[in-house]
């Protein structure tokens, strides 16, 4: 049947609605890199960058894989005191060691507990420093650095392909937002406290350029007002301890 000019025209105008219609139903697309979750990321990093001491206890799980493939998965407590921008102390122990991290703000020392040796060198005026000094030098890191260099001069959020807002989520009875992030060989999730503190209470941290998908976890407890004495940033070497080289990396 043929349809009349004035019918076409209804026609055609109630199919644009219903095209505008289903198109207003239709969610916005989501970014991959949602601005954010970056702007948590970049919230949280400006945060702990200005804490003047803490204290922090990190509980953790860490898969190595075997050379038959499989992963082993180890468990460990990392205990960190610091006062910036000189002052550190950090407690390793896990399944494989056990270490202790101090720097008074002119010497760095490390202590191995289990083998009873110890090695002490001269470090830079600021934690800062001392982190790229043990790097560049001697290919070891600060526990847990890696929540501080977030936001920092180095880290670019140029680097994350893709980002985003998991949602409310609590960690230990702390309500957090939980993020998830992707880069180059690594995907990671944190979950941020939300409130005045976005202090990170927990990450974890998968390898996805190994094909056995390796992960790290932490959880996190903070002290923002701990006390202390300036001795414990001091090493006094125990009875029976021998003293060696830190040696540099090639």
């Amino acid at each position: 049947m043929k349809r009349s000019p004035c019918t076409q025209a209804a026609l055609a105008i109630a199919l644009a609605l219903m095209a505008t219609s289903a198109s207003a139903q239709q969610p916005a697309p989501v970014p991959a890199v949602d601005p954010a979750a970056i702007k948590a990321l970049e919230g949280m990093s400006a945060y702990l960058r200005n804490l003047k001491s803490f204290q922090v206890v990190a509980v953790t799980t860490t898969d190595d894989v075997a050379e038959n493939g499989q992963s082993i998965q180890s468990s460990g407590k990392t205990t960190i005191v610091a006062r910036m921008p000189d002052r550190l102390f950090a407690d390793v122990s896990s399944d494989k060691q056990e270490r202790r991290y101090l720097y008074d703000g002119k010497n760095f020392t490390l202590w191995a507990r289990r083998a009873k040796f110890y090695a002490t060198v001269p470090a830079p005026p600021t934690l800062a420093q001392l982190d790229d000094v043990l790097q560049e030098k001697y290919d070891m890191e600060i526990p847990l650095a890696d929540l501080f260099r977030f936001g920092g001069p180095k880290w670019s959020a140029t680097d994350i392909k893709a980002a985003s807002v998991i949602g409310p989520s609590g960690v230990d009875g702390v309500s957090c937002i939980h993020y998830a992030f992707r880069q180059e060989d690594v995907d990671f999730q944190v979950w941020i406290q939300r409130g005045d503190h976005p202090l990170p209470r927990k990450l974890v941290i998968v390898t996805t350029s190994d094909p056995e998908r390796p992960q790290h976890s932490a959880t996190y407890d903070w002290n923002l007002a701990p006390s202390f004495d300036d001795s414990i940033f001091t090493f006094t070497p125990p009875e029976g301890a021998g003293k060696v080289v830190l040696a540099v990396a090639k």
